[in-house]
């Protein structure tokens, strides 16, 4: 099961990544155990801990009724020090 969709690379994302925090899209059905092992699985690492919020949905017309389509909410996952994802970070980052 494909759980992350995709990586946020935006300017709160990336300023996250200093505090070893890593933003993803993922499904919405998914759970928060499945994720953080999927995760732990996946990316060899320890999760400290996840924070998930849904975004507002995007406005869609269906005939005389308004709908919403949402198919993800995103997850803020702090990993445990001296874990850090390889592929979006070549070394940890030292902060002062």
């Amino acid at each position: 099961m494909d759980v992350i969709k995709n990586i946020v690379v935006t300017d709160k994302g990336i300023r996250l990544l200093f505090q070893n925090q890593y933003t993803f899209n993922v499904e919405s059905g998914s759970t928060r155990t499945e994720i953080k092992h999927w995760v732990e699985l996946f990316f060899g690492v320890k999760v400290k801990a996840m924070n998930s919020h849904r975004l507002p949905g995007k406005g869609r017309r269906m005939g005389p009724i308004m709908g919403h389509t949402m198919h993800y909410r995103r997850m803020i996952i702090t990993l445990q020090p001296g874990y850090y994802i390889p592929p979006l970070v070549t070394q940890p980052m030292v902060t002062k």
